[in-house]
């Protein structure tokens, strides 16, 4: 076997014994003993209201849809900000991370530019189709 592989192994081989020594002796320590307020189910410290398969708003569901969208979008944004000083410069960095300046360029602000053009037209095609409104 490579030895490159081995230190991976020893971490695997330690995750999986720490994960059983652990169920086994909570299993081996535990004294059962349930009651009606531990049987129910916990919903921030308040009763339960209701049945858990309660119908909700398709409107419920765009508006999660649609941060879970522009929030992914938004994320792409960090790596972006992490190169942004490479992409400004038409030429490799110098060892310093100095980008000399008569080779600055916009390529970075305008790459980000157009990013955030497609965002804004979609976010108002949402707001124009009404998928933001709770009525």
């Amino acid at each position: 076997m490579d030895r490159t592989y081995l230190p991976v192994l020893l971490l695997v081989g330690f995750v999986i014994a720490n994960a059983a020594i652990i169920i086994g002796l909570s299993a081996w320590t535990l004294r059962p003993r349930p009651t009606p307020e531990k049987q129910m189910p916990y919903e921030s410290g308040i009763p339960p209201l209701g049945d858990a398969r309660e119908r909700f708003s398709v409107k419920f569901y765009m508006v999660a849809m649609l941060f879970i969208v522009f929030d992914i979008e938004t994320v792409f944004m960090i790596p972006w900000s992490a190169y942004y000083r490479q992409l400004s410069c038409s030429i490799p960095l110098t060892v310093a991370g100095i980008c000399p300046p008569a080779q600055v360029s916009f390529f970075g602000l305008n790459e980000m530019l157009v990013f955030m053009v497609i965002l804004v037209v979609g976010f108002a095609y949402v707001w124009k189709k009404g998928a933001l409104q709770w009525d």
